[in-house]
């Protein structure tokens, strides 16, 4: 059974392992190689108003997800979100108890409207995953990010918050 928490600093050492998977750091942003201290650091530096969760199986951290508030007070009501899981964990349900997790708190406790993503365009399982969830396809961003000696192209994903998606926009 998959247990989801927030991330503490003695979670540092697993989370170095999740992300030196090859899956894991090609999915995401991270360079191979992560250290511990950069976790460490990381985890110690935080912002309070960010939330980091750790899904456990059977005592282990097997992924990690995150919302990343947005400073500028116009922009308040979005959040940024990140996962990643262990490759030898995919597949199995961690993505879905994350990111579960991490709506009910945006939907239910942290009143936020709207959750942006990029996600590299060959990584379907993650963009089905997203779409499950009620994310959609905002548009390409083209030669995104660097990985593994090519450019390659990134979504951006967003989703409104299911109760407020039918806000009607003023006109001009």
């Amino acid at each position: 059974m998959i247990h989801i928490r927030r991330a503490e600093i003695s979670d540092a050492a697993q989370l170095q392992r999740v992300f030196a998977s090859g899956g894991t750091y090609a999915g995401t942003l991270q360079l191979p190689h992560p250290s511990l201290e950069m976790w460490q650091e990381r985890l110690e530096n935080a912002d309070p108003k960010d939330t980091r969760l750790v899904a456990i199986y059977d005592g282990v951290v097997v992924g990690t997800a995150s919302l990343h508030l947005e400073k500028k007070q116009r922009r308040q009501h979005v959040a940024s979100l990140g996962m990643g899981v262990a490759d030898s964990f995919t597949g199995r349900g961690v993505g879905t108890a994350l990111l579960g997790e991490l709506l009910h708190l945006s939907d239910n406790w942290l009143n936020l409207l709207r959750l942006e993503l990029s996600v590299f365009c060959d990584n379907t399982a993650a963009i089905h995953l997203y779409k499950k969830f009620g994310f959609d396809i905002e548009g390409t961003m083209r030669a995104h990010a660097f990985r593994n000696g090519q450019y390659v192209d990134s979504y951006a994903m967003a989703r409104l918050h299911p109760r407020q998606a039918m806000i009607p926009l003023r006109e001009t």
